[in-house]
């Protein structure tokens, strides 16, 4: 009896070793949003990836600088040891493309209505590369720091034609009252050594956005070589707000493409 029970235990720890070899870590998705924006401009992208059993951390981006912010989602990586699928959404891009440098554990970059700049870009150049932003006449008077330092908002009555005109008014509006200011200085930062030159790309966008216009996504996306670019029909700067599921899917077929990296 003793050598039965001993080759049933020897048996069932080899079948959950082989197990567990055959089913590679989940991978962990982080979201960073952009500016004028916060996590939650998320919630309907991470209910679906929750859902489909994605370990995710929607990020808060401080829109201080280039590289303060960096370094605060770079902190964030350091401490996730499984596969990760980075996103960015508008300024957030640049963020997550100096972020994931030194990060190995990065497997995947996605850009959501995102700036993906090259070495020395800023993100107001990249804005006004081509004709199509209105942003800039829909900015409210800076706020003035101390330290000389300004901070910038969509005025809100401005704000859901703008930034979220495909987004129901009183669900813009709520997005009007609690967005995040991003800096002045942030905006003009000349980006560092960008992380998508090593990391596969994936991105998506709207062909009605007015903070970037789609044929500047189009020129990062073809020079970043996107392993897929998707173009959504009538959406507005926050895609991932109006039409979180081809969000989701994008994101999952990266960290599925990239599971064997």
């Amino acid at each position: 009896m003793k050598k039965l029970l001993s080759a049933l235990t020897i048996a069932t720890g080899l079948v959950v070793g082989v197990n567990a070899f055959a089913q590679p870590e989940k991978t962990t998705v982080v979201l960073v949003h952009g500016a004028f924006a916060d996590a939650s401009s998320w919630n309907g992208v991470v209910k679906i990836l929750e859902k489909d059993g994605y370990t995710v951390v929607a990020a808060a981006n401080p829109l201080r600088s280039v590289k303060g912010d960096s370094a605060t989602v770079s902190a964030l990586l350091s401490s996730i040891k499984s596969p990760v699928v980075l996103v960015g959404h508008s300024y957030g891009g640049n963020v997550i493309s100096a972020a994931a440098n030194d990060h190995p554990t990065v497997k995947a970059l996605v850009y959501v209505s995102a700036f993906a700049p090259e070495a020395g870009e800023t993100v107001a150049g990249l804005a006004g590369k081509f004709p199509g932003s209105t942003l800039g006449p829909t900015l409210a008077a800076p706020v003035a720091h101390a330290d000389g330092g300004k901070d910038l908002y969509i005025q809100q009555d401005k704000f859901h034609d703008q930034f979220a005109a495909d987004v129901p008014a009183d669900q813009a509006a709520l997005m009007a009252a609690t967005q995040r200011p991003v800096t002045e200085a942030a905006l003009n930062e000349p980006s560092g050594d960008p992380a998508w030159r090593r990391v596969p790309s994936w991105f998506i966008y709207g062909d009605q956005d007015k903070n970037i216009p789609a044929q500047a996504m189009a020129f990062m996306a073809k020079r970043a070589e996107a392993k897929s670019v998707q173009v959504i029909h009538g959406a507005s700067h926050v895609v991932m707000v109006s039409n979180p599921e081809p969000v989701a899917r994008l994101i999952e077929k990266a960290a599925t493409d990239t599971a064997h990296l």
